[in-house]
């Protein structure tokens, strides 16, 4: 049997690691991946000893966005970014999560991993919200989650501009994350997971609500917002030929 692409691994007691590892696909939003990632939600949710998760990929790649048959699916308009949630997965999760974007953060990918609760990015590695540079307005909340995290001048130059960033120039761009070299950012993670489960579960879960009810309800107005820029933005033909162009025919 082959091996999930998603792996859930109670790594000590309490603390629960996701490992994105799809590495045919280089951890892209792939039908499997997204299956993998709504049940490993979905499994964590039901078991009520976890009290903190840490989000991870494999090797130099976090997560890589949509794939070219799922953006050109939305260009034909037999899909929309928000058929399937999993931008907001980590924000919804009860009990609190890590992203230890330990690898690169493309796209949807870094938006993902925004949605954490806690987020620790690689110096080495890149992160870009690169929308645009297919020619279509950003989704998955991107519009929301970018500016509300690092600050709304940072974000209008990504999200703008669409550009590569290595997690040292965002460091230094002060982004109030911890950038650290890759190999360290797991163990980061896990220090920081290990002063979580300190906490109890039932108060873990009481703030982490209160303190993302906000985001929790202005998010669906704006995911109506970026779908009706989709609209205006995302059949283009130019579109369809930077999807092609950028990924390969």
């Amino acid at each position: 049997m082959s091996e999930a692409v998603v792996k859930v691994h109670e790594i000590e007691q309490g603390i629960v690691q996701l490992t994105m590892q799809d590495r045919v696909n280089k951890n892209t939003f792939s039908e499997e991946m997204i299956l993998d990632l709504i049940q490993s939600f979905e499994l964590i949710k039901s078991n009520l000893n976890y009290k903190v998760v840490v989000l991870t990929g494999y090797d130099n790649y976090f997560a890589s966005g949509g794939t070219k048959e799922g953006l050109l699916a939305i260009h034909q308009g037999k899909a929309k970014f928000a058929d399937r949630n999993i931008y907001s997965l980590a924000l919804e999760c009860k009990i609190p999560v890590i992203a230890a974007m330990q690898g690169h953060g493309i796209g949807g990918g870094f938006v993902m991993g925004l949605f954490a609760d806690f987020v620790i990015l690689s110096r080495e590695s890149i992160y870009t919200t690169n929308f645009m540079k297919y020619g279509f307005t950003p989704g998955m909340g991107a519009t929301y989650i970018v500016p509300k995290k690092l600050g709304i001048s940072l974000a209008e130059e990504l999200l703008l501009n669409a550009g590569n960033y290595r997690g040292a120039e965002l460091e230094k761009r002060g982004i109030p994350f911890p950038v650290l070299p890759r190999e360290q950012v797991l163990d980061h993670a896990c220090e920081v997971a290990r002063q979580l489960a300190e906490k109890p579960r039932i108060s873990l879960i009481t703030l982490k609500d209160h303190l993302t009810t906000p985001l929790r309800e202005e998010l669906p107005k704006v995911i109506e917002q970026e779908l009706a820029m989709h609209e205006k933005t995302f059949h283009q033909e130019e579109v369809k030929d930077r999807i092609l162009g950028l990924f390969g025919k």
